[in-house]
């Protein structure tokens, strides 16, 4: 296997579619108006609020610059449904009995994807004789409106979500924010041009094979595709019912955590909806502390489709994070491309399907032509193709999961190359697939991915590269791209603005928890089974600090160990460490008078340990002089 990391210690390194739908911008009118309007500003959360706070500026007044702002770039082709000033003023009234000190999204201005629903607002997913219009919001709208955010407007998509490029719209090709001749990425191309340009501080998109990641790496921005299920899909228009997630696009990990805090939620209506574990809560994100170690793709297995400057970026953003300490380890991608190729050869195809009826059978033509040839091969797949695909991936995720044992995450680049629009219409089937490359397999094999920005290239063009872990490791990911983000210092989007000072809390995560232990249950001890069957592993042998008293306990078959740092002597003790599911279960079982608490190694540490209720020694007999169970056990026979 031909290495990249071979190299780190000597490398430092316009054609739109027909706009055959008209897009409503209400009170919006074609003037030309500064393009720095809204981008001299910053409209990141924690800039809109210190402002805010300041009273340099209002609500309604970003707001009004936004609409006049998305006029000077209606050229994008980013909104589908703009809303006007008096379709706002009800969600502006609502903050009238909120704070940003209470309501963490106060004033916040937010695109959605035209697949999710806003009440009251036309969903089209793309295809206006889809369009309907619902009474309420999507339930991750609304606990982001309940929490203060306001809605922009509907943003431009690939039809049905079917796309990872933003060209198969008939609402226009949707421009990239650094250059227009560039694609923007797809299927959520609006939500994640508005915030590159300034016109929204995060936006919603959806994610089902990529559509989340890959408009975040080509727009300079972090996109978040959160766990699925961890996001409500009630008020989703579906690409692929089991495989979708709304996703989140901002222009730092600390607003991508603020926001799914508040976005995430078990949903009963959902049934596809999952409750969080409490390691994956928001309380948990910061700046993630230690040596990681990074699974990287075997250098033979990558893909940049002919483009020089993203090969460039993605090595020397590897240099980089070698020298800043982070370990790469190459893994075989194999099994990770052999589930993606499920994802459009294989039966899922006809969750698309079954998301476009009745509308392909009854009217076809009016769904977008390459969009309509994806779908219709959904009405093929057998029961036996599905079951068949279904016994692949099964045996695909155990092979993937493996592969990334001992790492912390897998670092892929976002995207292989950056096309043109034109390269893309020019041939949409085959350089669309090349989009999915790093992506395609992450909603099958149930993970978890942050895309975070690390490069501008040399011809001024993003370039990001996407962390992945198992679900429930979003705020893992997110503290690992918070770290990343402040070893590549790029400007917030398209808008040249520096960043914000990123969270400096430092956070360390572990699925194992190290706990020390002095008598039965040490190794041949007759309860080492406690630990060898809840998978705990010997760490080492050692000591106390020289402040224990050790005490055989009455009934002969357990030690006490108790602090006593004005008597008290080093005592030997074992590490073991156990992971961390089964150390409740491991705690509970413990009877009186021992316990678990912190105990003092002779290296300083504090760790969970045996410790002994001080009533207990009263009938003890002290072997503290011994300072070994096993010397205290092989006395007491002889």
């Amino acid at each position: 296997m031909t290495s990249i990391i071979n190299h780190f210690s000597t490398n430092t390194t316009n054609t739109d579619t027909d706009m055959n739908t008209s897009v409503h911008t209400h009170g919006v009118t074609d003037q030309k108006t500064d393009m720095n309007i809204a981008m001299n500003r910053d409209m990141s959360i924690s800039g809109l609020h210190k402002a805010y706070r300041e009273g340099s500026i209002t609500p309604a007044q970003v707001l009004a610059a936004i609409r006049r702002q998305a006029a000077a770039c209606e050229q994008h082709n980013i909104w589908i449904y703009l809303l006007s000033e008096s379709e706002q003023a009800a969600y502006l009234a609502g903050l009238e009995a909120l704070s940003p000190d209470t309501a963490p999204l106060w004033g916040i201005p937010f695109a959605i994807k035209d697949n999710i629903h806003l009440a009251g607002i036309p969903t089209t997913a793309g295809c206006e004789a889809f369009t309907q219009c619902p009474d309420e919001h999507a339930r991750v709208v609304a606990r982001l409106i309940e929490a203060g955010a306001i809605p922009v407007g509907k943003t431009n998509l690939d039809q049905f979500a079917t796309g990872l490029n933003g060209t198969r719209s008939p609402y226009g090709a949707c421009k990239n924010s650094f250059n227009p001749e560039y694609i923007s990425g797809g299927s959520s191309s609006g939500s994640a041009v508005a915030v590159a340009l300034g016109l929204a501080s995060f936006s919603l998109g959806t994610d089902t094979a990529g559509s989340g990641r890959v408009p975040a790496g080509l727009n300079n921005l972090v996109g978040t595709k959160p766990t699925l299920g961890l996001l409500s899909s009630t008020g989703l228009i579906p690409a692929c019912r089991s495989l979708d997630t709304i996703s989140i696009f901002t222009y730092n990990a600390d607003d991508a955590n603020r926001v799914l805090g508040v976005a995430e939620g078990f949903d009963a209506d959902d049934a596809y909806s999952r409750a969080n574990t409490f390691d994956n809560s928001a309380r948990h994100y910061g700046a993630a502390e230690s040596r990681l170690t990074l699974a990287v793709i075997a250098e033979e297995q990558l893909a940049f489709f002919g483009d020089q400057a993203y090969q460039r970026a993605y090595e020397s953003t590897l240099t980089t994070l070698h020298h800043a300490g982070f370990t790469l380890r190459e893994i075989d991608y194999a099994p990770f491309l052999e589930a993606a190729r499920l994802l459009y050869e294989g039966p899922w195809v006809s969750e698309r399907y079954l998301s476009a009826l009745p509308l392909v059978k009854d009217h076809p033509d009016a769904i977008f032509p390459v969009v309509r040839g994806i779908i219709e091969q959904g009405a093929t797949p057998t029961a036996t193709a599905l079951f068949e695909a279904q016994y692949a991936l099964k045996s695909l995720h155990r092979q993937c999961r493996q592969l990334l044992e001992d790492c912390d995450a897998l670092l892929t680049p976002t995207a292989g190359r950056h096309y043109t629009i034109e390269e893309m219409l020019d041939n949409p089937v085959e350089y669309n697939s090349a989009l999915g490359y790093y992506t395609n397999f992450m909603n099958l094999l149930d993970f978890a991915a942050v895309s975070v920005p690390t490069q501008i290239t040399g011809p001024g063009l993003p370039f990001g590269v996407t962390l992945v872990g198992e679900h429930f490791t979003d705020r893992k990911l997110l503290s690992i791209a918070n770290r990343m983000q402040q070893i590549f210092p790029l400007p917030m989007g398209a808008t040249g603005r520096q960043q914000p000072c990123l969270s400096r809390d430092g956070v360390q995560f572990s699925d194992r928890i190290e706990v020390v232990v002095c008598g039965a249950h040490l190794k041949s001890q007759p309860l080492n089974w406690q630990l060898t069957e809840r998978g705990a592993e010997f760490v080492s042998r050692t000591t106390t600090a020289p402040a224990y008293r050790f005490y055989a306990l009455a009934d002969g078959k357990r030690p006490g160990l108790v602090r006593d740092e004005a008597r008290g002597t080093a005592v030997s003790v074992e590490v073991w460490s156990m992971p961390r599911k089964n150390f409740g279960s491991f705690v509970a079982g413990i009877p009186a008078p021992l316990g678990i608490g912190k105990v003092e190694l002779a290296d300083g540490r504090w760790i969970c340990g045996f410790i002994c209720e001080q009533y207990a020694i009263e009938h003890a007999t002290d072997i503290t002089q011994l300072g070994d169970w096993r010397a205290w056990l092989k006395q007491s026979d002889a």
